[in-house]
């Protein structure tokens, strides 16, 4: 991913906070057909490895799995807040007219070697960690116990479970930071006039001192 020194996204903690917060994933696998690509929800278990390893899975039916090899590395990119940016917000549009849209965005990309998890006791662990994350916050969360052990049983011979212990992550800010002040500002105000929950998250991610996107 091509990163000016200014968009860099550095911090590690914000990186996995994206990841955390975005957590469905764009998996990409070279294959000897070409590249394959799937959306694939992940859980980040930041205990394993100096960058966490996702964890995930896909249908049994879905051949990827059988194309994973110690030397075909995969590529995970979570899309983190993103918005369109009309040069009509900057002030600097009346004052000279140089000036063009952009479109700002927060994404991490993660690389590693993604290896297969098969086991029954593994698969059924990973989704009760998958469930929990998206559950956990919610009023009356729905767990995987609620369900008939045997309905559970069946899914889980249904699907294979996917590890990528990540060994470099490559994070993206690009909020405006190149913007003139006035500019910046007139960025935030639109965005904000917008109304919309991605307006508003891409705001907050322009706002000074930002620590990074959520």
């Amino acid at each position: 991913m091509y990163i000016r020194r200014d968009h860099q996204l550095p911090a590690l903690a914000d990186q996995q906070a994206l990841i955390d917060a975005h957590p469905l994933g764009a998996w990409v696998v070279p294959t000897p057909q070409g590249l394959v690509a799937n959306h694939v929800p992940f859980v980040l278990d930041r205990e394993r490895g100096p960058f966490g390893t996702l964890m995930g899975h896909v249908a049994r039916a879905n051949g990827v799995w059988r194309e994973l090899q110690p030397d075909r590395r995969s590529l995970v990119m979570f899309q983190g807040p993103q918005h369109y940016i009309t040069p009509s917000w900057y002030p600097s549009k009346a004052a000279t007219g140089e000036v063009v849209p952009t479109w700002n965005y927060a994404a991490v990309h993660a690389h590693g070697t993604a290896r297969v998890l098969d086991d029954p006791a593994a698969l059924l662990a990973l989704l009760h960690r998958l469930t929990n994350q998206q559950e956990g916050a919610r009023p009356q969360p729905w767990r995987v116990d609620d369900a008939p052990p045997a309905y559970i049983e069946r899914l889980v011979r249904a699907i294979v479970g996917i590890e990528i212990p990540i060994d470099r992550l490559e994070g993206k800010r690009k909020a405006s930071q190149d913007e003139a002040s006035g500019d910046h500002r007139g960025t935030v105000q639109g965005l904000l006039a917008e109304g919309t929950d991605a307006a508003r998250a891409m705001a907050a991610l322009m706002a000074p001192g930002s620590p990074g996107p959520r």
